[in-house]
């Protein structure tokens, strides 16, 4: 898959494109429907499929210091969207100069100069140009003008999660702020994943026979509940069971929220500097106030042992 950064990157010879457009934060089940259905497209067309994106996220931009937690940094987007099969993932730079932009002036710069669409799929609630004027009606009437079709998915799926309503990137950020990684799972298709980078922390838990990496997260990143949860740390392409903390370690008095992950049964790992991910699977139980060091060791041995029985199953 090629990606590229700005239209500027784009091959000169690049030939007719099936596009979308869109944030895609998590490539949820719902934006998968929209995903597949261009790649499905552009097999029929005999054209290329593009995911057209941005960054940093508009709001960031539009409205200064409102940034939504992001469920995957944009790297994270990019390989989930190459998994579905995309030709090419598109990053466009939002800037305020770029929020400014007429509906018409985006789709004759990006959509027909610069990706030569044959065909736009979009949900129905899409929204593009300046102060969101742009709407997939819009969009179709300067389509049959330029040349590309417009499709409208219905992208709403539902299940059990949020009590049934429909699948989207916000039900998602506020299930994962309860930590309900059970419903934040069924609405992606896939355990809630936080990267970045193993730091130094206090230590305590090499003190305490259960070393765990100090992830210093993407920025933005969305971070469950406070709580300890079983799921994988993933490191130098390997992936491992473990135990999960989100929190401030409140037996010690801690004031930092730190994610930290113990690979479960693994000795002498050296992950210093590593950029790690860490998937949640499931929550196990909050953030406690110990009264002694012997009663936090023994809540975290069964808190492993509950870790390692749930990763281990199917």
């Amino acid at each position: 898959m090629q990606r590229w950064h700005g239209l500027e990157e784009i091959p000169g010879d690049w030939g007719r494109s099936v596009v979308t457009i869109g944030s895609f934060d998590g490539v949820h089940r719902g934006h998968q429907l929209i995903i597949n259905r261009v790649v499905e497209l552009a097999g029929e067309l005999g054209a290329k499929s593009v995911v057209v994106t941005f960054d940093p996220h508009p709001s960031e931009v539009v409205r200064p210091g409102t940034h939504p937690p992001l469920l995957a940094p944009q790297p994270r987007r990019a390989e989930l969207v190459e998994q579905l099969g995309v030709d090419a993932v598109l990053v466009l730079p939002f800037t305020a100069e770029f929020s400014k932009e007429s509906p018409e002036y985006f789709v004759r710069s990006v959509l027909v100069d610069a990706l030569h669409a044959k065909a736009v799929v979009e949900g129905p609630n899409f929204r593009f140009g300046h102060r969101a004027a742009g709407n997939v009606e819009l969009l179709a009437e300067l389509g049959r003008a330029d040349d590309f079709t417009v499709e409208v998915v219905d992208l709403q799926v539902r299940g059990t999660a949020g009590d049934g309503e429909p699948f989207s990137s916000s039900l998602c950020r506020r299930l994962v702020a309860t930590g309900d990684m059970t419903g934040v799972a069924e609405i992606l298709g896939r355990p809630h994943r936080v990267e970045g980078e193993v730091v130094r922390g206090a230590q305590r838990g090499r003190e305490l026979g259960y070393p765990t990496a100090n992830v210093d997260t993407v920025a933005h990143s969305a971070i469950p509940a406070d709580g300890v949860y079983a799921g994988w740390l993933t490191a130098d392409g390997e992936t491992m069971p473990a135990a999960i903390s989100v929190g401030t370690n409140p037996t010690f008095d801690g004031t930092a929220r730190t994610v930290e992950a113990y690979a479960i049964d693994r000795v002498g790992l050296d992950l210093y500097g590593q950029h790690v991910a860490v998937d949640f699977l499931a929550w196990l139980r909050g953030m406690e106030k110990f009264d002694s060091i012997d009663a936090l060791l023994e809540r975290m041995a069964e808190d492993v042992k509950r870790a390692r029985d749930l990763t281990e199953r199917p």
